[in-house]
């Protein structure tokens, strides 16, 4: 017995089972409820016969039930060797292996195939599975005719015309004298031996009929060869895979078909065997037929509540090669026989040589005519592209820019007179790879990659890179290539365009320290009023307030005492005020104790003024960073707390220091209303334009994340040293806020 088992059974439930615990987990019962709703259905397929050289239903009769089925079904294959049966004890150990098979699975249905398979099925379903339903397939209809159908099992009957098989064999051969049916002893063999019986009694006086009962082997093939002239064979021998003899069922089919027209009443057992064919019923019929009464069980209908369905008339089915060894005119066939394995006729194999050969000598011909138009035309063309390329030169050395063009390997091969003047007087110098001399070593590297990148992907790139000038000096060039296509448009390699831009770096250095300075001087003006406003008239406030305070306990009237205190707290309102002013134009926090306290302080003061929620997190900043650092990190919090509170329309923002070895990391966000950045850029506002400018002059990375509805994220990342990376602890911390409080 061979055994099929579903190879992807244990890991598909297991994956359902781990489906269901994460669903239930997430969102409660209804996946659970619904997969116990729908199960997985199981369905047992059993096979009369082990070989299946010829014909292998499992495959049609699984995909036509999975099309009818809705929800997943899986199958469980046995093919069974239906000729042991004669042994009781080899059916019985049979019966028992496959109750402890599927002992511990949940069968819905089991479909038997052919009428042993059906038989056996029957006999030790209670044995086996009690209770389910079974469909039958491929068993003829004749075998009801004695007994009726069993309870709880349905199927399709299938007509095994063995009657037709005999005439068309007889009709064929109209002066055969023999018919040697050659058979084996199972039951299975022996019944249908019977009915081969007894419709040759019908020809009796016509033809003599000879049985050669036996297994496949040289004396079955010695009695045939002792069969007298005019004789045909009907062959009925069933193979068996656990039997294997030098001569084969198939090898004993071939032997028999070269000496004798053969014919099956099993014509898939014949046909491409050597046989000549025989009545055959629809395949196809019986594994859709099957496939739909397996629909309705599952479905919950009864088996006893459906009818066994009857399979159509069979049709005569020959091979056209055994016709033409046989010299049979396909005209002596029946009407509606079908004829398989018919060999193209000479322009049926021919045809597609013979047209190609017709359409070669046409284009043949065409392209002689093409290729002296072709002629005419490349001679125009080329006097087009010289003039073309003149005109190109005449441009491209008369423009103020460096033109130059590589091949695809990034060697290059053409440089205007402008670049050659430039670099020198040399005519080669620059062509090649000799240009990479006169790029500054320090920024070779990154044109190289940018060059190697842009050749990979034939994509253009900008870049800028110094370049040595014919007196030695190195100037800034702003180089851009685009891709470059041959005439047939395959990539041809890259042309660029350099421009000398060191005065344009130079102004925009200048500018940038005029920036520096200017945001120097409002500082300072910053930290001066913040003294001012600290030292002075908070001062001269809290005295006042004093004053107002010691005057309210001389024994002033109750009025007027009410009236002074409520004076004396304005004062203090007023102090309050003017000394979060003081904080906000310079932080004293961040002098004394670092850009993580200066900004926490800062957040608890912002959320108290304006009744917002300020989330604050910092992570690895290092404790000392240079000033310009700190001041820079400070400012694009406070600019960017300042829009998210006026803009935002939340009161749930966010702000992170996260620190590494090489650069620290501000990002302050709002799940707020969003705005359009590419509009506020075109807008340039201040806000903006400040919080860049600042993290510009530190050399760092200024974004801003944005769209309307989908909150915004501000983000400032400034490079630090190597030597700024230890933390303060707790400790330290508690005891610089002491003495601050102190000072």
């Amino acid at each position: 017995m061979r055994a099929r088992f579903s190879t992807t059974r244990f890991s598909a439930r297991l994956f359902v089972l781990w489906a269901l615990l994460i669903g239930t987990l997430v969102s409660g019962c209804p996946l659970l409820c619904d997969a116990e709703a729908n199960p997985a259905k199981n369905v047992l397929l059993l096979y009369s016969f082990s070989d299946r050289t010829v014909y292998d239903p499992a495959d049609s009769l699984k995909s036509a039930i999975r099309k009818r089925v809705a929800g997943q079904v899986d199958f469980y294959v046995e093919y069974l060797e239906s000729q042991r049966f004669e042994n009781p004890k080899y059916e019985q150990n049979l019966a028992e292996a496959l109750r402890d098979t599927y002992s511990g699975k949940r069968l819905d249905l089991v479909v038997a195939f052919s009428y042993p398979a059906l038989a056996f099925a029957v006999e030790h379903r209670q044995l086996m599975f009690p209770g389910v339903p079974i469909i039958f397939a491929d068993v003829n209809a004749v075998r009801f005719e004695a007994r009726p159908v069993w309870p709880g099992v349905t199927g399709i009957t299938v007509n095994t015309d063995v009657r037709g098989t005999i005439e068309l064999a007889l009709h064929l051969h109209p002066d055969a004298t023999t018919v040697a049916v050659i058979t084996n002893n199972s039951a299975f063999e022996r019944y249908w031996l019977g009915r081969v019986n007894r419709e040759l009694g019908r020809y009796q006086g016509r033809v003599r009929e000879v049985d050669l009962v036996g297994p496949a082997n040289a004396d079955l093939l010695a009695k045939v060869a002792g069969l007298p002239p005019h004789s045909i064979a009907l062959f009925q021998l069933a193979p068996q895979d656990s039997s294997q003899p030098v001569i084969s069922v198939y090898d004993t089919l071939a032997a028999v078909g070269q000496r004798l027209p053969t014919y099956c009443i099993f014509p898939t057992l014949c046909l491409n065997h050597g046989g000549i064919g025989g009545a055959s019923s629809d395949e196809k019929e019986q594994s859709a037929g099957a496939a739909e009464l397996a629909r309705r069980i599952l479905s919950g209908e009864s088996p006893d509540s459906i009818p066994v369905m009857q399979g159509s008339a069979a049709k005569n089915v020959v091979d056209w090669r055994q016709l033409q060894r046989w010299q049979i005119p396909e005209s002596a066939l029946p009407p509606g026989a079908v004829v398989l394995y018919r060999e193209p006729t000479f322009w049926q194999r021919g045809k597609n040589y013979i047209v190609a050969a017709g359409v070669l000598i046409l284009v043949q011909g065409l392209l002689i005519v093409g290729l002296l138009m072709q002629r005419a035309r490349k001679r125009k063309a080329e006097a087009v592209l010289r003039e073309s390329e003149e005109r190109f030169r005449v441009m491209a050395d008369s423009t103020p820019s460096l033109i130059w063009m590589c091949d695809k390997a990034g060697k290059v091969t053409y440089l205007n007179d402008r670049r050659l003047v430039f670099t020198g007087a040399d005519l080669s110098a620059g062509y090649g790879d000799t240009w990479t001399a006169y790029v500054h070593p320090d920024d070779l590297q990154s044109v190289l990659d940018s060059l190697s990148q842009a050749l990979a992907k034939r994509e253009p790139f900008s870049k800028e890179y110094r370049l040595r000038r014919n007196d030695g000096a190195y100037r800034w060039m702003f180089d851009v290539a685009s891709p470059r296509k041959n005439g047939d448009g395959s990539f041809a390699g890259l042309i660029g365009s350099a421009v000398d831009v060191s005065d344009q770096k130079l102004a925009q250095k200048a500018l940038e320290n005029v920036s520096g300075q200017l945001i120097e001087a409002q500082e300072q003006e910053r930290s001066r009023i913040a003294r001012d406003l600290h030292d002075d008239i908070c001062q001269r406030l809290s005295l006042l307030s004093m004053e107002l305070q010691q005057a309210n306990r001389n024994g002033a009237p109750p009025s007027t005492k009410k009236h002074l205190e409520e004076i004396r707290q304005r004062c203090a309102d007023i102090t309050s005020d003017i000394q979060s002013l003081s904080h906000q134009l310079h932080s004293s926090k961040l002098e004394y104790l670092g850009v993580v306290a200066a900004v926490r302080g800062f957040c608890k003061e912002f959320a108290q003024q304006n009744d917002v929620s300020v989330n604050f997190r910092d992570e690895s900043v290092p404790r000392r960073l240079p000033k310009d650092i700190s001041l820079c990190l400070f400012r694009v919090a406070q600019e960017a707390l300042h829009n998210a509170a006026k803009y935002s329309e939340t009161d749930q923002l966010s702000v992170e220091l996260r620190g590494t070895a090489q650069e620290i990391q501000l990002t302050v966000s709002d799940a707020g209303v969003g705005f359009d950045v590419e509009a506020a850029k075109r807008n340039r506002g201040l806000g903006l334009v400040s919080m860049q400018e600042r993290v510009n002059l530190v050399r760092g990375r200024f974004f801003v994340q944005s769209e309307p509805g989908a909150g915004t994220k501000v983000t400032a990342i400034v490079p630090v040293g190597s030597g700024s990376s230890t933390l303060p602890t707790e400790e330290e911390r508690e005891k610089a806020a002491t003495a601050k409080g102190a000072a």
